[in-house]
């Protein structure tokens, strides 16, 4: 049994696993994919309809019809050789992307943790949260659009909102690295709209919080860890992590059902959802990261994730 880690180069977490595997006696190739093609090699050959061959850096190899899990753990694009026109680095970037992300799609009985097909599709949070509400998780009513108008038809019925960015919340600009968390609108916002016709907005009724969660499941294992936020994220937690206050609860049987059911939905082996629980009690669920950082978690609570990651590619084997 071979376990595949696609991680970047620095990732303490991803270390951690590796470390905890390798100790278990399993196999282990850790490589990025920017790796590809100039330091990480794919030999691949179909015969009798299966894919057999060898993913291999220097120093390290695993045979494709002995990998057992790939752990798709946010890692880098492809590269490109330098000194390539833009046609031709688009040309190469395809290829490395199709044939390698081919070969290792196909290969049949291996865990993902999780698929980058079932990673793309549930980058879209307009989805998610669709899908969430059928499987029975309680989602906030919101308004995405590029009219200021139905902005402001929506605050007539919520007074109460935030706005939040549908994709991550880092971008950069002229060489300036920019945050955009979950932001609490004001009056004074809600009188200058120009920027609502600029793209896709996103408007969500306020929850209001008794405390947030951040429930990470990886297999089996279930971690639901309640997150009192510190001063500098009130209305997001993770905009001032280090002054947050972190603990395991007790999760109740109607949210493990349902994110049980949207993980299947959105063919998760692993999750890491995000939920604020209303001073009422009940959970609302806001998304599933389809690869959640659980390091700092871990830290915090003693909570062995990472035990948990290794534990992962020997589901089902006795």
């Amino acid at each position: 049994m071979s376990v595949l880690v696609l991680a970047r180069d620095f990732d303490p977490t991803a270390d951690a696993v590796v470390e905890r595997l390798t100790t278990a006696g399993v196999r282990v190739l850790r490589a990025d994919l920017a790796e590809f093609p100039q330091r990480l090699q794919l030999d691949a050959r179909l015969r009798g309809g299966r894919w057999s061959g060898l993913v291999s850096t220097e120093h390290h190899s695993v045979t494709l019809e002995g990998l057992r899990s790939v752990w798709y753990r946010n890692p880098s694009g492809y590269s490109v050789p330098p000194g390539l026109d833009a046609a031709a680095r688009n040309f190469v970037f395809r290829e490395a992307k199709l044939g390698l992300g081919g070969v290792l799609a196909a290969l049949p009985g291996v865990i993902w943790a999780n698929s980058p097909n079932r990673c793309a599709d549930a980058l879209y949070k307009p989805y998610q949260w669709a899908v969430a509400a059928e499987c029975g998780l309680t989602v906030a009513d919101t308004v995405i659009t590029n009219s200021d108008d139905a902005v402001r038809d929506f605050v007539a019925e919520h007074p109460d909102v935030v706005s939040k960015p549908l994709g991550g919340a880092g971008m950069t600009s002229h060489g300036q690295a920019y945050l955009s968390y979950t932001h609490r609108l004001a009056a004074a916002d809600l009188d200058e709209l120009d920027g609502v016709g600029m793209t896709a907005s996103t408007i969500q009724q306020w929850v209001p919080k008794a405390y947030e969660v951040r429930l990470t499941v990886i297999g089996d294992s279930w971690f639901p860890i309640r997150i009192d936020a510190g001063d500098g994220g009130r209305e997001d937690w993770r905009a001032d992590p280090e002054g947050a206050k972190y603990s395991l609860i007790e999760l109740p049987a109607s949210v493990h059902e349902g994110l049980s059911r949207l993980m299947r939905r959105l063919g998760f082996t692993y999750t890491g959802a995000d939920f604020i629980v209303r001073p009422d009690g009940e959970w609302v669920f806001l998304e599933a990261n389809s690869g959640p950082q659980f390091g700092f978690l871990e830290s915090a609570t003693g909570a062995d994730m990472v035990g948990a990651m290794a534990r992962l590619p020997t589901k089902g084997l006795t």
